[in-house]
């Protein structure tokens, strides 16, 4: 589960060496200072915060650690094998060309939505008079159980949830920008902050190495 904190640039497409055309997501991954070590944790910081925005307590215990403040402060867990201390730098060489990552990130907040597009109801007829398109119609029984059930699909809020995309792949690593190629796309806005984890469920898988970006 060890990882890093990120930021979505955006997505563009490469081409492999097969020439093959791939879609990729951008993501701007560490550097993440390490700010505090647990037990089976590690806190980890992302991009700097403005001095005025910190509190003073903050400062003071970032002055203590020797760290500049970060605006973003997320937990990871640590790799049982590695050793970590404060004030170590995890980087994207952590992760390699072939690996399948997790990553997880608030969806786009779509405001409110009616069901047709919240749920991907199938909607009402559209001929021989009908007025019920698009409503939400009989939403229980009067009878039995003579109640609505708990977590009917309804019109409401979309989006603006926590997300986890699993078993993405990464097509390639820049250490020297800080940039994770990630084929397909992930959850969330451009400069929304994610959490680039190892995959759980899946092994290393060797790609082929990305040769140019494609001119859009």
């Amino acid at each position: 589960m060890i990882g890093l904190i990120g930021k979505k640039i955006g997505m563009t497409q490469i081409f492999a060496a097969d020439n093959s055309l791939v879609g990729v997501t951008a993501i701007e991954a560490g550097p993440c200072p390490v700010l505090m070590v647990g037990e089976k944790n590690i806190q980890l910081g992302f991009d700097l915060a403005r001095a005025k925005s910190v509190k003073k307590a903050q400062a003071g215990l970032y002055k203590k650690l020797k760290i500049a403040p970060r605006k973003i402060i997320r937990d990871v867990t640590k790799d049982a094998v590695a050793e970590y201390k404060v004030g170590d730098e995890l980087k994207v060489d952590l992760f390699s060309e072939g690996d399948f990552v997790d990553v997880k990130g608030v969806s786009i907040g779509k405001g409110f939505a009616g069901g047709m597009k919240r749920w991907h109801w199938k909607g009402g007829p559209r001929t021989h008079g009908s007025t019920s398109h698009r409503r939400v119609g009989s939403i229980g029984s009067s009878t039995t159980p003579g109640r609505v059930f708990r977590g009917h699909h309804m019109p409401g809020h979309m989006g603006a949830k926590g997300v986890t995309v699993q078993n993405l792949k990464v097509i390639k690593v820049d250490l020297a920008n800080n940039l994770l190629l990630i084929e397909g796309g992930v959850p969330g806005f451009k400069n929304g902050y994610l959490i680039v984890t190892k995959a759980l469920k899946k092994k290393r898988k060797p790609v082929a190495a990305a040769v140019k970006t494609a001119k859009k």
